[in-house]
């Protein structure tokens, strides 16, 4: 293992989520965590112990999360060869119409601060403002300061984990997870006519839509639909 591994292995190990969010990510709509990562300053290291502790907050936005496949997911744009033959491996396993769920999520940084206390009395205090302000999804990460970005992925894996059998359970419980003809998840079906009524009031680009048709190898099928709509928006 080479030294950028092994450290990268020991932040995601010395990662603790000191507060999680209170509910699981939603199954129909899009999830917003507030998170506060908190990290002791990677000079202290260097100078001995620093009675400072560095805050970082912002947003994690989970979309709201997509039925998949792994005939889908091989189709899929903007992975590396090593997560493509990973898709291949899905696909000779489980087949290619088994359903899954694909979560996408967005980070948006709000701001750093270093305050004169130690950890543990940061935390404190910043549970005592969470409680008061109500916010059922506020999250506070206890992360490594050079590599907090690894530790906020590891919130992200954790908070994904602890949500996918609900997401699964809610989904299947409406019927979302069978297959239509075509070997296309009805939820997919479903979320190609949502598509096809965001393009109509300008909310999506044609493009994006055309982009989940032949994901889904349906384009054929909903052409005349589609250009008809494209046509009518010019």
């Amino acid at each position: 293992m080479d030294i950028d591994n092994e450290r990268i292995e020991y932040a995601a190990r010395h990662t603790e989520i000191l507060r999680h969010p209170r509910q699981h990510l939603s199954t129909f709509g899009i999830t917003n965590i507030y998170y506060y990562l908190i990290t002791e300053p990677t000079y202290s290291e260097l100078v001995g112990d620093v009675n400072e502790t560095v805050i970082r907050e912002g947003r994690v936005i989970a979309e709201r999360p997509k039925i998949v496949t792994p005939y889908y997911l091989t189709r899929l744009e903007g992975f590396s060869y090593d997560a493509r033959q990973y898709f291949e491996v899905l696909l000779r396993m489980h087949g290619a119409d088994t359903p899954g769920l694909f979560y996408t999520y967005k980070n948006e940084p709000k701001g750093l601060n270093i305050v004169s206390d130690n950890w543990p009395a940061v935390v404190s205090k910043l549970n005592v403002e969470i409680d008061k302000k109500g916010d059922p999804l506020a999250s506070i990460i206890k992360g490594q300061d050079d590599l907090w970005d690894v530790s906020l992925l590891k919130f992200i894996y954790e908070i994904t984990s602890r949500s996918v059998q609900s997401n699964i359970s809610q989904l299947g419980s409406r019927g979302l997870l069978g297959m239509s003809p075509g070997g296309v998840p009805i939820g997919a079906r479903q979320r190609i006519e949502e598509m096809f009524q965001q393009v109509a009031r300008g909310e999506c680009n044609p493009y994006e839509l055309e982009q989940e048709l032949n994901r889904w190898g349906v384009f054929e099928e909903y052409q005349d639909r589609f250009f008809a709509l494209v046509r009518g928006k010019k």
